[in-house]
């Protein structure tokens, strides 16, 4: 993707001139965030280029001009610049342009989110003077002029994965928030952190800030970051499950990074014009600690450091040109700061997917335990033999039915026969046969229930004994139809208003259904004797 970005910034823009010429700093510089002042008041000395910790810098050259018209005069390579200030002479030595600008300066830009200053020049030789002060520098700023029209199509790749990038960390970075305050989760919340020091420092630095919101602030540039290095250390060792126990090698790694990373932020108040730099050493050693990890955690087969390891991979190689300190030669309108917010939005953007992915891991293997639950619920609470609910069931639903409904308690004749005479298969049969009749009867009237051995039972939540006796009775006659002429069955009904609590509703029911027994026994016997008569 740079490769992409840079050859679409060169596709727009004809070759700039290079301004080539001689970098002085003052001898004893000013406090940072002052404004650029006459170096001829102070001693200077020559140097190859300015020192990325900041400092009062001092530019000169001489360039021609063949052909009339409006030009552009920017800096390549970085847009981490405190102050600017360009003085343009004449071959006579006449002042012909004056422009500042600067991260700190109040001053308007032109180009929007650009230092570049719009000059309008005749043809002729121009001798060039540019006056830079700064806490520090990302890169080394390198000066190049342009003409208006090509300036204007070069800026616009950058200035439109700037919004993108910006975008793409606000919009993820309140996601990963509420992620955070809903789940409680450390990874979410420290990758949040990340974002928000990233939004900062690339506001900042690509002038989002100071030029909308009026935010001067250059270490804004670099504070945050220090802080966003840290909370990446931690979001690694949360996304990964990294622990003292499972991984102790990596998780002491993580920690002592963490104590390096405090380090870093106690030098930085110390040496702010070092802030910058330090963050480039942390940016270095959590991007190893992140590809390390990932690579480690990955071979141990963990999927999320796997889909981890390709947005840690992407992150490292653009994350690791960007804190080079690289002159991207041939390229003037794309910064490192553009490599770097290219590098952590597409890290952004591919870590999504990492966690959309466990989001929806953790979504399977909850519809898993919940089957797996129901499953089981349904086995305690479900009769093997007959797959008709059991006692457990039925107490469940003891406590829902009204004063209305009735409970019956039915013990089934015959058992101990077909056992006896044909073996426990026959005697299955009958309970399968007596339940599949009895539930045909109910129509879904009631609810059958095998409470154990022959017993069984009735909810119905009308009450309706009488219908209920009938129906008992045909599922008998359909029994002795099907081929189970010596099955019966004695019931003992109870209405819900008759009990208190469950039970006093089973005994009443248990009680009146072996009266029934003896009754239906003692008739049976009494029929006997009158046949014998």
């Amino acid at each position: 993707m740079v490769w992409v970005l840079l050859a679409l910034s060169l596709s727009v823009q004809a070759a700039p001139r290079d301004l080539v010429g001689d970098w002085y700093e003052a001898a004893s510089g000013n406090e940072s965030g002052q404004r650029p002042h006459d170096f001829n008041k102070q001693e200077i000395n020559r140097v190859a280029k300015v020192a990325v910790t900041g400092g009062h810098f001092l530019f000169k050259t001489d360039f021609t001009l063949d052909v009339p018209g409006r030009y552009v005069i920017d800096f390549k390579n970085t847009s981490v610049i405190g102050h600017f200030r360009h003085r343009i002479f004449d071959e006579k030595n006449r002042l012909v342009a004056l422009e500042a600008g600067g991260i700190q300066s109040t001053e308007t830009n032109p180009f929007f989110l650009r230092h570049g200053r719009e000059l309008e020049l005749p043809a002729g030789r121009y001798h060039l003077v540019t006056e830079l002060e700064s806490p520090f520098f990302l890169g080394a700023p390198e000066l190049y002029l342009d003409t208006l029209n090509d300036y204007r199509q070069a800026i616009k790749p950058g200035n439109a994965l700037v919004l993108f990038g910006l975008g793409v960390f606000l919009g993820l970075g309140i996601y990963y928030a509420a992620l955070a305050l809903v789940r409680k989760r450390a990874a979410e919340g420290m990758y949040a952190l990340f974002i928000l020091g990233n939004f900062l420092f690339n506001g900042s630095a690509l002038l989002v800030f100071p030029e909308l919101f009026g935010m001067h602030w250059i270490y804004l540039v670099s504070f945050p970051i220090l802080f966003s290095n840290a909370a990446y250390i931690v979001f690694v060792l949360a996304l990964l499950e990294i622990g003292n126990i499972s991984q102790p090698r990596l998780y002491k790694a993580g920690i002592i990074l963490l104590a390096i990373m405090g380090t870093f932020a106690l030098l930085a108040v110390i040496k702010p014009n070092w802030s910058l730099e330090l963050d480039r050493y942390g940016v270095g050693l959590f991007l190893s600690y992140g590809l390390t990890a990932g690579i480690v955690r990955t071979r141990q087969g963990s999927v999320s450091a796997k889909l981890y390891l390709v947005a840690i991979a992407m992150f490292f190689l653009l994350g690791g040109v960007a804190i080079t300190q690289a002159q991207l030669n041939g390229v003037y309108t794309v910064y490192i700061e553009h490599i770097g917010l290219l590098a952590v939005a597409v890290e952004v953007i591919l870590l999504a997917l990492v966690l959309s992915y466990q989001f929806a891991q953790l979504h399977r293997e909850k519809e898993i335990a919940l089957e797996r639950m129901e499953l089981s619920n349904r086995i305690a609470h479900t009769d093997a033999l007959t797959g008709l609910a059991n006692r457990y069931a039925l107490d469940v639903e003891l406590d829902q039915l009204s004063n209305q409904a009735s409970l019956t308690f039915i013990d089934l004749d015959g058992l101990k026969y077909y056992n006896d005479q044909y073996g426990h298969v026959r005697g299955d049969d009958l309970l399968r046969s007596f339940a599949h009749h009895l539930v045909e009867c109910l129509d879904g009237n009631g609810r059958l229930y095998r409470i154990g051995g022959d017993e069984f039972a009735i909810t119905c939540p009308d009450g309706d004994v009488t219908w209920l006796e009938s129906i008992l009775a045909n599922a008998i006659r359909c029994m002795h139809i099907s081929g189970f002429e010596f099955a019966g069955a004695s019931a003992g009904h109870v209405h819900f208003h008759e009990a208190v609590g469950k039970s006093e509703l089973k005994h009443i029911a248990d009680t009146r259904m072996y009266q029934n027994k003896r009754q239906r026994k003692q008739l049976e016997l009494e029929l006997q004797v009158s046949r014998i008569d």
